[in-house]
């Protein structure tokens, strides 16, 4: 085996009883996974993903990361959740609607459901329906 296989080898040991306490073999997989990224990042003289900061435009609506990576669902919602937003009453469509726009980032409204549905079971929104269509509105939980 190459100096560097071994390398990995002898690191892998060295962490596999903290990777072996969790559960879940996907999490296992996906804390080695984001591992060996980092170290592939390291040997290519880049900046490791765990270091790159987020920009923020003067609006406060996230743009890409320097990997080029947009935030997901759930963070542009947690971060919607911390403006006045919902402090009226919105559907999905609306909420997609606004992401696209102020977040310039696009969501589909079933991506967005289940996350919402999340939130209103965390008391963090409520869920009503709305008199003139009959369909979901999500407001602030008070």
């Amino acid at each position: 085996m190459s100096k560097q296989t071994e390398k990995l080898k002898k690191q892998l040991l060295e962490i596999s009883d903290v990777i072996n306490t969790f559960q879940s073999e996907a999490v296992q997989v996906k804390i080695i996974d984001r591992l060996l990224d980092t170290m592939i990042e390291w040997d290519n003289g880049e900046e490791p993903f765990s270091k790159k900061l987020r920009t923020y435009n003067e609006e406060g609506a996230q743009q890409r990361d320097s990997s080029g990576r947009k935030p997901g669902a759930t963070k542009v919602l947690n971060q919607l959740l911390q403006t006045d937003f919902f402090d009226e009453p919105h559907s999905i469509a609306d909420i997609a609607t606004y992401c696209k726009d102020q977040y310039d980032s696009e969501f589909k409204t079933s991506e967005l459901s289940g996350i919402l549905l999340k939130l209103s079971n965390e008391s963090k929104l409520r869920r009503e329906r709305s008199e003139e269509n009959n369909r979901f509105e999500y407001v602030r939980a008070s």
